[in-house]
């Protein structure tokens, strides 16, 4: 029963022996409430106030209890009514953002109608967060196959070659999909043989700025479900503007100084403006897209990503390579 309202919560992690207390009762009742049940709680960091329909009326820290002095005073006067609570429905994500977020120590997971059903508590949301922090480890690194059971230490080794082998196939094609544009602009290269020497740079610091973004939009989608895409996006263009002419111009200068060639400077530094530009709209909008059609957004990282990154940089590269000697009557 538990898993069928919880479908995205372990029943392990889920806490259904707490302290909870009514309106109208006082400090004193609370306390030896706590006094004579404490040890039948699985959890005491916090009272839960109800009304008397069961719904979550407020919350009181078991410190601001015992701090309390006047022990008359009722729940009301004293618990905190701005609550921070989720549904059944929400993701483990969400529940571990909301408890970072706001400081808290569990968090109460009610129905529509506000009725407290369980506690995810302390030690659960930080299981919570190991568990989706490997996920995405194992993520990155394109294993996509139940991820957290097949890729465990106690895997087989036909476990992990199955779940690491379909990417690492997809790289090999991805690569001598990029060789093969290598190979066409094979003229250009005879010519000016110097722009082979940066084609490793390019092609690195695209992916460098690609898995940047990546990490950034995929954590922000997982706890944040309200995210302004078009804020996120208008963001995200600012900053690869700015990163896009640093590192053009630096690579600008490193190829003038050290081939002496101004044409040189050029090419390597506007194609590295270009391809950091479409690195970062890669790896921006591809987990935008994946979320938009309800599919794990992180299975748009590593691999997939890097692939189409690969493939843009070398082209942009050849391309306004093309372009510039040509106009400087160079080719």
């Amino acid at each position: 029963m538990v898993n069928e309202i919880f479908p995205d919560l372990d029943e392990s992690k889920l806490c259904r022996s707490f302290p909870s207390a009514y309106l109208g009762e006082t400090i004193e009742d609370v306390e030896e409430m706590l006094s004579k049940k404490a040890a039948s709680f699985d959890t005491i960091d916090y009272i839960y106030i109800l009304n008397h329909e069961n719904m979550l009326s407020g919350v009181i820290s078991i410190k601001n209890i015992f701090s309390t002095s006047d022990k008359k005073l009722s729940v009301e006067d004293v618990m905190d009514r701005d609550l921070v609570m989720t549904n059944p429905s929400t993701g483990p994500e969400r529940i571990v953002y909301l408890a970072l977020s706001h400081g808290i120590k569990a968090v109460p997971i009610v129905d529509n109608e506000k009725h407290l059903l369980c506690i995810v508590p302390y030690d659960s949301i930080l299981e919570i967060f190991n568990q989706q922090v490997k996920k995405d480890i194992f993520r990155f690194g394109g294993i996509f196959h139940r991820v957290g059971s097949d890729t465990s230490i106690t895997s087989t080794a036909g476990m992990m070659i199955k779940s690491r082998l379909p990417w690492l196939i997809l790289g090999v094609l991805g690569g001598t999909a990029a060789a093969s544009v290598v190979s066409s602009f094979e003229a250009i290269l005879s010519k000016f043989i110097v722009l082979a020497a940066f084609i490793p740079v390019l092609v690195y610091m695209s992916d460098a700025v690609g898995t940047q973004s990546e990490a950034l939009i995929i954590r922000s989608l997982a706890l944040d479900p309200e995210l302004s895409v078009r804020t996120y996006i208008l963001r995200e263009f600012k900053i690869s503007i700015m990163l896009a002419i640093i590192c053009g111009i630096l690579i600008s200068i490193v190829a003038v100084a050290g081939w002496g060639t101004y044409y040189l400077g050029a090419v390597v530094g506007f194609s590295m403006f270009l391809s950091i530009i479409a690195a970062v709209a890669i790896s921006t909008l591809l987990p935008m897209a994946f979320k938009r059609f309800n599919y794990d957004p992180a299975v748009a990282t590593g691999p997939l990503a890097t692939i189409i990154s690969d493939l843009l940089t070398l082209t942009i590269y050849f391309t306004v390579a093309i372009l510039l000697l040509n106009y400087l009557n160079l080719i």
